[in-house]
């Protein structure tokens, strides 16, 4: 590697699916520094910054809140020259200089055309992708959720004309792990030992080269297996294959959010049951955000995929802040429908 790569500021590449761990991992890596004092981008689908939110209340000296900025309702690669350039510069002109930069993408992002990003004149010569992080949920995956039988889609497409093409969401999935330098296989517990084995052979058949897999739980990795990879990832596109290759330009039409402003709830489990019937009745993919409860001090944490929630109390409730609960609901585009999300979730 050039004396001039490694005089470039090093920027990691955080990628996964919807609810994959992305978070959770940043916020290690901000208490576990190795020693780096960092910087991080957070990227949301939705304008509701739950993540950002998160990750400013774990700063410390290393990484303080101001050196956590947030891109909220847009794709990054998609508006690169009004908001992700500008940012970027913006994190290399802070005094101390940040020493590596996180970028935690969108659960819906297309990581190659970020990495395409990197190429603009602005920082071509200042900053270099350290390495592709992409996190894949160990169940998820081992269900096929999310990366379908390629065969088997061809010969869905073969015997019906009204197929032509993979969900979008198998393309988000393989466009991530095609686009890696190392996959973090998440909630290993929730897998099981016969489900990691079939996670493994999934991502095996779906990335174009051997990829090193690491089992993590709760984003508890060291900092060194993931940080200071000196892959130059922009100077090697040909080698992350990609099913938008050739296409200039990309859109998340496929999904779609609303945001849904919740009113003082008696007890946490009963919006638990109306996320629960919500990812059943309406394929709702992620919901995110908080909620108020009577009687308790402090704001409640929503995190949901699918059917499976989880919620705890994070920090107390701002002095002059409205008690009143926000969720951003995620899904494919058909599938939000503002007054039936509304109605199931306020009852």
């Amino acid at each position: 590697m050039s004396t001039t790569t490694l005089e470039k500021l090093p920027v990691t590449i955080v990628t996964g699916f919807l609810g994959s761990g992305k978070t959770t991992l940043i916020r290690h890596l901000m208490q576990n520094p190795g020693g780096k004092r960092l910087a991080v981008v957070v990227n949301e689908f939705g304008d509701v910054g739950v993540d950002g939110e998160i990750l400013k209340g774990c700063a410390i000296p290393e990484c303080p809140a101001e050196n956590i900025l947030e891109l909220a309702n847009g794709c990054i690669c998609c508006t690169v020259a009004d908001d992700f350039i500008p940012t970027i510069e913006a994190l290399m002109a802070l005094d101390p200089a940040p020493e590596h930069i996180l970028i935690e993408t969108s659960g819906l992002a297309l990581p190659k055309p970020l990495l395409k990003a990197f190429d603009w004149p602005a920082i071509k010569s200042r900053v270099t992708v350290d390495g592709v992080i992409a996190l894949a949920d160990a169940e998820a995956v081992a269900a096929g959720r999310f990366a379908p039988d390629v065969a088997a889609v061809d010969a869905q497409r073969l015997a019906d004309d009204s197929i032509d093409h993979e969900t979008p969401l198998s393309e988000v999935f393989e466009d991530q792990i095609a686009c890696a330098d190392i996959v973090l296989l998440t909630k290993p517990d929730l897998a099981g030992p016969e489900g990691i084995e079939k996670a493994r052979a999934v991502i095996a058949a779906e990335a174009p080269r051997v990829l090193p897999v690491v089992e993590v739980a709760e984003g508890a990795v060291d900092p060194r297996v993931i940080l200071g990879l000196e892959a130059a990832a922009e100077d090697d596109l040909d080698a992350r294959p990609s099913h938008h290759d050739g296409v200039p330009e990309h859109d998340h039409e496929d999904f779609d959010s609303i945001v849904v402003e919740l009113p003082e709830l008696d007890d946490p489990a009963t919006l638990v049951a109306r996320i629960e019937r919500l990812a059943a009745e309406q394929n709702i993919l992620r919901v995110k955000g908080y909620a108020a409860v009577t009687g308790k001090p402090m704001r409640l944490l929503v995190q949901a995929v699918g059917g499976r929630v989880r919620h705890q109390y994070d920090r107390m409730w701002a002095g002059d802040a409205p008690r009143v609960g926000k969720l951003v609901v995620i899904g494919e585009h058909d599938d939000i429908v503002a007054e039936r999300i509304r109605g199931v979730l306020l009852g």
